[in-house]
């Protein structure tokens, strides 16, 4: 017979945003359940170096930084569990969701923090340097690449827009994109174009990251000219796939609002979804910043909404009876 847990507050997602929210719920006596999920801390745990966090005047290891949390939510009262949710029925109080285990996770609330994951190219090479010299966030590790070369991948809004940051810190940056013309808004486009640091390879994509193993790190790439099939070798220092991301919203596909990307749709100002009850934080509902700190941040306010949502439906429950 499978085992069922329930909570005030039941917490759906392992990084910044799911830990932080697990914290202030704990400390709000909500007694919290957190499942932890397919990947435990997130996005975090394939970052190397982290500078950009409050807090650590040295840089501290994304995996490090993800067991803090971990201890410090546990500290305060979280009670977590190592499964993965397969089903989740929202239609109805107390929510109710199903773990590859068998487990039941029942919550009179849910905060979703499931994050996004990056579109990777698959490649065997991007693999083995990721977090070697091969990221998918410029904002978060651009400063590692302080006056050194550096490509971009894609075409699109996102990979021009990392492009362009990434003059900020790089000596030059190679913008590789697969057709002859870009995907990105004009206005990016004209930044892109008339910034004499971004040189763009046209019609060609990565054919493998090159580099070191020991100790492991990016030297250069192949690209391949997809009308030619020729190849060529850059040498550069750090590769950014910017191929978008896609949120991990499949569990919850018709039960809460979403927008045409599939990222949760929140009231603004608020982690409110179109579901009583039902709280998003993090990256699963921010497409714009995608930051470690500003996941936590809505994981902070998340709680402090279930908080207030829990003290309001019990007043409503008393009044009745």
């Amino acid at each position: 017979m499978s085992e069922t847990h329930h909570s005030k507050a039941l917490i759906l997602g392992s990084g910044p945003a799911g830990y932080t929210a697990a914290i202030y719920a704990a400390r709000a006596s909500m007694e919290p359940i957190l499942v932890k999920g397919l990947q435990p801390g997130g996005q975090l745990t394939i970052t190397t170096e982290v500078e950009n966090y409050p807090g650590f005047a040295e840089a501290v290891q994304g995996p490090d930084l993800m067991i803090a949390m971990t201890e410090q939510a546990k500290n305060v009262g979280t009670i977590m569990f190592d499964d993965t949710i397969i089903e989740a029925d929202l239609s109805k109080r107390p929510f109710v969701l199903k773990g590859d285990s068998g487990t039941k996770y029942t919550g009179d609330t849910l905060i979703i923090c499931t994050g996004a994951s990056a579109r990777w190219l698959g490649l065997k090479s991007e693999k083995k340097y990721m977090g070697f010299g091969v990221s998918a966030c410029a904002t978060c590790d651009g400063f590692f690449f302080r006056e050194k070369a550096v490509a971009v991948i894609g075409g699109g809004n996102t990979a021009v827009e990392e492009a362009i940051y990434l003059t900020n810190h790089a000596s030059k940056v190679t913008l590789i994109h697969r057709r002859n013309e870009l995907r990105a808004e004009k206005i990016l486009q004209k930044r892109a174009l008339e910034n004499p640091k971004i040189q763009i390879l046209w019609d060609s994509v990565l054919d493998e990251v090159l580099g070191d193993s020991n100790p492991p790190g990016v030297s250069g790439i192949r690209v391949k000219n997809v009308k030619t099939g020729d190849t060529s070798e850059l040498k550069l220092d750090g590769v950014f796939i910017a191929i978008g991301h896609n949120p991990n919203t499949e569990l919850f596909q018709g039960q809460v609002k979403m927008d045409n990307e599939n990222y949760i749709l929140t009231k603004p100002g608020t982690t409110q979804t179109n579901v009583p009850g039902v709280f998003a934080a993090g990256d699963v509902q921010d497409k714009i910043f995608r930051q470690a700190v500003t996941a936590a941040g809505t994981g902070c306010m998340a709680a402090l909404e279930v908080e207030k949502f829990i003290a309001e439906f019990a007043a409503t429950i008393k009044a009745a009876e």
